[in-house]
């Protein structure tokens, strides 16, 4: 299910107690994944935000943190989907974005609409809303 909600190999996920946690600006929209499981996501930019599950606790995306690289998995789960490439991966060649303008030239001037890795006064940002 994991793959489907994330369109990706795996959904990188932290748990932390549901008690407590707020959120700074707005509530995700939800998607009742299952009949046991919804899905958080940015109603403004698409990002995915949670998996919540019954318990005390709730599924946080690690990249939507402003700082994942100070989130490390202690566990990797669900395994049983897992696609037979997916551990190759820091073996195939590596290349940065900026790398490929020749081919994708719009790269060059691309403007992220994502929300920045740090607190805004507002978002989104008025003249990016449609």
């Amino acid at each position: 299910m994991c793959q489907k909600a994330y369109g990706s190999f795996f959904a990188p996920l932290v748990d932390v107690p549901a008690k407590g946690f707020t959120w700074t600006r707005g509530l995700p929209r939800m998607f009742q994944s299952s009949n046991h499981v919804a899905r958080g996501f940015c109603a403004d930019c698409g990002t995915q935000l949670t998996y919540e599950a019954p318990g005390d606790s709730i599924a946080v995306s690690i990249g939507a943190f402003d700082n994942p690289d100070e989130i490390e998995p202690t566990i990797e789960y669900g395994t049983e989907g897992k696609l037979h490439y997916v551990d190759d991966l820091a073996s195939l060649p590596k290349r940065e974005t900026l790398d490929d303008t020749e081919g994708a030239p719009f790269l060059k001037s691309i403007e992220s609409y994502q929300h920045p890795d740090h607190e805004t006064p507002e978002w989104p940002v008025k003249e990016r809303r449609k």
